[in-house]
């Protein structure tokens, strides 16, 4: 496991997953990815861990899978190496796929909680949304920019935890709701000031580590079979291929082109601009950074 990208902190029952790319607003590479998943592995392999708790370094939780650089760091990706076939490959298979990363914090029997600040945006959502327990701070700012150039819906969770109105909304938008907002609709389970997130996290998970192990796996595994039968891993079959359909469209490659021949920061821009939101939002709208805390 990368000390480095990701961090693992064990103190009683409780395991600390901890996003560590804080001046890259914990963006998702390979090395992210293997991280997670390594302590992921190894949370659930300790028997004395009851609950894990997954959260980002810095002011965000996450702002979703990395594109900077031409994608550099994707190689099979990239639009010059870019396979179909392998591509379908890679996502639909679980020992290449990172949906299998993502869903190890729905898979693994253990409660887990993702702690959400900041920006939880595209991949960083799904990947969120896939713990048992979502807490976000009230200005913590979730979405999926996604929904308007390069990429589709990924795990499914966005449509799972919502209702049918809510869900095509946001699929068709890509808006922002803040953490508050996202309680509101049920998104999320709860939302609390930026200043009371640590300590209210930190007193659930302490209150769920108090019940036998045993019972926590088992009351998690019927909940997760009723969705299952609702067809959840149909869902994330397609999700994903999609996905890498919508990324080599004419605009999906334009829009990395633009990245790579003028930064992140201004295809963003110009995606963002006419909606208003993310990065083209109101400075009253952004979330707090953790430095202002108190």
């Amino acid at each position: 496991m990368s000390d480095d990208v990701v961090k693992y902190e064990k103190n009683g029952r409780i395991a600390t997953i901890t996003l560590n790319r804080p001046e890259k607003y914990n963006t998702l590479r390979r090395e992210v990815i293997h991280g997670l998943e390594a302590a992921l592995r190894e949370a659930n392999r300790d028997n004395s861990v009851r609950v894990i708790v997954l959260q980002g370094a810095g002011d965000s939780f996450c702002g979703g899978f990395d594109f900077s650089n031409g994608l550099e760091h994707y190689e099979g990706i990239r639009e010059e190496n870019y396979d179909p076939g392998m591509d379908v490959y890679n996502v639909a298979n679980a020992y290449t796929s990172y949906i299998t990363t993502f869903m190890g914090l729905w898979r693994g029997l253990k409660p887990t909680i993702a702690k959400v600040h900041g920006y939880c945006v595209g991949g960083g959502s799904e990947l969120a949304l896939c713990a048992d327990i979502v807490i976000a701070s009230d200005d913590a700012r979730i979405g999926t920019p996604y929904s308007r150039v390069w990429g589709c819906h990924l795990t499914g969770m966005w449509v799972y935890r919502l209702g049918l109105a809510k869900a095509k909304y946001y699929a068709l938008t890509g808006e922002w709701i803040s953490g508050r907002e996202a309680a509101e609709i049920e998104l999320i389970n709860f939302s609390y000031p930026l200043e009371e997130l640590d300590d209210r996290v930190q007193a659930l998970a302490e209150k769920l580590a108090g019940i036998p192990l045993t019972q926590l796996s088992a009351m998690k595994l019927i909940v997760n079979q009723a969705y299952d039968n609702m067809g959840l891993q149909g869902t994330q079959t397609l999700g994903p291929i999609l996905d890498g359909i919508m990324r080599n469209t004419p605009d999906g490659r334009a829009f990395v082109r633009h990245a790579r021949d003028k930064g992140v920061k201004s295809a963003v821009t110009e995606r963002d601009r006419p909606f208003g939101d993310y990065s083209q939002g109101p400075t009253a709208d952004q979330p707090r950074k953790r430095s202002r805390k108190g």
